[in-house]
């Protein structure tokens, strides 16, 4: 713990620095990496959408000690193979999910179920979700975010400057397009849990990039009156200032979430969690990632790229220059001991 302490003091104080302005082509060649291929990804396999999204039906047993074989013998004995996903919910619940059904279908799985769990038909749970619905469902979800972007945009703009607004949210779109592709990657279905999901994951990239951006905003408030530091040194200084909590809040926040998704899903088989677990886990990773290797670089780029900033830089570069060539004019030590005692002019005596 110690070593860590020190080090965030070595790094807020300037004695130590990571270079991530400088060495930013190679974050951006990793995130187009990533970003490849999530769109392999979701070409070649897609999203498996819910029956939420895609319509479809639902059926849940409740009784102590099923299990998911009798619910794939039930789905045997009925015939359906297709878009099937079963879970086990709790101790005593098992749930089945199914694409569109005719009724026929449906009412053979029903007596199939009945049957292999022994339960009466009256008591399993049966949803039937439209098409329509899922398509209105996910309209709205599109419309949401849209308006998330446009709400957080004009505040950033305003609280900060445009600049940061532009690339803080094109580091929430990177974060959401490379959770979305490892999630058609993995396979796992989307649903109202994984749009929930989502939009969190919307909330923290933003929260770890604000804080990154406040702390550049301080750096680079009179870094033209003082011609100390270019503005890409002093966004540098504000992340590596930053670094220490912004690993904290991530590991911090990563643990719990990582429980539920390896513990809850992965253990002790609760289904129900991998969805939200997986987009939390994935997007607070790629969340705390983007804020310190896309955002603030992105920034200073823009930045640099204005009239003043690169006047600023010319008078950086100077200014160290000239620091440069008046050491370099300056007598060294070893120079001015080597030259000895300065020979005095013999004074002639009286006659």
């Amino acid at each position: 713990m110690s070593k860590i302490s020190g080090l965030g003091g070595r790094l807020h104080s300037g004695e130590t620095s990571i270079d991530f302005i400088g060495k930013r082509r190679r974050w951006y060649a990793l995130s187009g990496l990533l970003i490849i291929a999530s769109i392999a990804a979701l070409s070649l396999q897609g999203l498996h959408l819910g029956i939420e999204f895609k319509g479809g039906a639902s059926y849940t047993v409740t009784k102590a000690g099923s299990t998911v074989a009798q619910a794939d013998t039930a789905l045997a004995s009925a015939g359906i193979s297709n878009e099937v996903i079963v879970q086990k919910v709790g101790n005593d619940k098992i749930r089945i999910q199914t694409g569109s059904l005719t009724s026929e279908k449906s009412n053979a799985l029903q007596d199939a179920l009945a049957s292999t769990f022994a339960v009466s038909i009256d008591s399993i749970d049966t949803q039937i979700i439209g098409p329509s619905w899922g398509k209105e469902i996910t309209r709205k979800a599109l419309y949401g975010l849209i308006g998330f972007i446009a709400v957080v945009m004009l505040y950033l703009a305003m609280a900060f400057e445009p600049k940061m607004a532009v690339a803080a949210i094109v580091a929430v779109i990177h974060d959401v397009f490379i959770t979305v592709g490892i999630y058609a990657l993995v396979g796992f279905d989307v649903t109202p849990a994984t749009v929930i999901g989502f939009l969190t994951i919307l909330g923290y990239s933003l929260y770890d990039t604000v804080v990154v951006f406040d702390k550049v905003r301080e750096n680079t408030r009179s870094v033209t009156a003082t011609s100390k530091m270019t503005y890409s040194q002093a966004a540098n200084l504000a992340v590596n200032q930053t670094l220490v909590r912004s690993a904290n809040t991530s590991i911090m926040a990563l643990l719990p979430v990582g429980s539920i998704l390896f513990v809850g899903a992965g253990l002790l088989g609760a289904g129900t969690l991998k969805d939200l677990s997986l987009a939390l886990f994935i997007g607070l990773a790629t969340g705390a990632y983007s804020s310190i290797f896309i955002a603030t670089p992105l920034l200073a780029v823009m930045r640099e790229r204005e009239p003043a900033m690169k006047a600023l830089a010319k008078r950086v570069h100077a200014r160290g220059n000239s620091q440069v060539l008046a050491t370099a004019g300056a007598p060294s030590e070893d120079v001015t001991q080597k030259r000895g005692p300065r020979n005095q002019p013999k004074r002639k005596g009286r006659k």
